[in-house]
């Protein structure tokens, strides 16, 4: 996996050098979100409030309801393509994306609402990915931009998704301090993932596998 490579390497950092601040991770497979700024947006609970809703999954069929604190935010610029099977994997992954967002702001790396949209390596990468801030206790904050998706669907009920994620205005944030780790802007804020997905007897567009590079070319401004 996995998303937010780069702020998993901000938590690494802050673990390497100094041992004494309770700080994870690596590029590609760790979860500290961006780089290495000193002050986080959107996990001043603690970790121990609830969030406050900004967001939420549709409505429709048992789909999870998703919450995330209102110092997260989102933007998706993928536009509907025109095409009902190619939008509903564009929605799923929106969802998904979402999804694993709120479990490492409830700090449960087990939490539903991702397992809904993930399965096999994905979902256990997932884990591990969650629990990298869960151990750190550790959350995220600041703004989210996904862009430039690519999408294709096959007869056999499979599909493959690949897109963008601007992570320069998103920060790792300390729960026990609530300090915020800031990171300048650099060509690994900008980060390409590659996800391969099934529909599933419910309908719903799932990801297997998940595979992230920082600092792609293709996704630079």
């Amino acid at each position: 996996m996995n998303r937010r490579p780069t702020l998993l390497a901000a938590l690494a950092l802050t673990a390497t050098a100094a041992l004494t601040l309770s700080a994870c991770g690596s590029d590609d497979d760790s979860p500290a979100k961006d780089k290495d700024k000193d002050t986080i947006a959107g996990a001043d609970t603690g970790g121990k409030k609830s969030p406050s809703p900004s967001t939420s999954a549709p409505a429709s069929d048992d789909r999870p309801k998703i919450e995330l604190p209102s110092d997260l935010s989102y933007t998706f610029d993928w536009p509907k393509t025109g095409d009902k099977e190619k939008d509903a994997v564009l929605a799923d992954s929106e969802q998904s994306i979402k999804a694993v967002d709120q479990a490492i702001v409830k700090q449960n790396a087990l939490d539903k609402a991702y397992l809904y949209y993930y399965e096999g390596e994905a979902a256990a990468e997932t884990e591990k990915f969650v629990q990298d801030y869960v151990d750190h206790k550790a959350a995220i904050t600041g703004s989210y931009r996904f862009y430039a998706p690519e999408v294709n669907v096959g007869k056999d009920g499979t599909a493959s998704l690949s897109y963008c994620e601007d992570q320069g205005k998103a920060f790792v944030k300390y729960l026990e301090t609530n300090k915020i780790k800031k990171t300048e802007v650099t060509a690994k804020s900008y980060v390409v993932y590659h996800t391969s997905l099934k529909k599933n007897d419910k309908g719903v567009w799932v990801i297997q596998k998940i595979v992230s590079q920082s600092g792609s070319a293709k996704c630079q401004p």
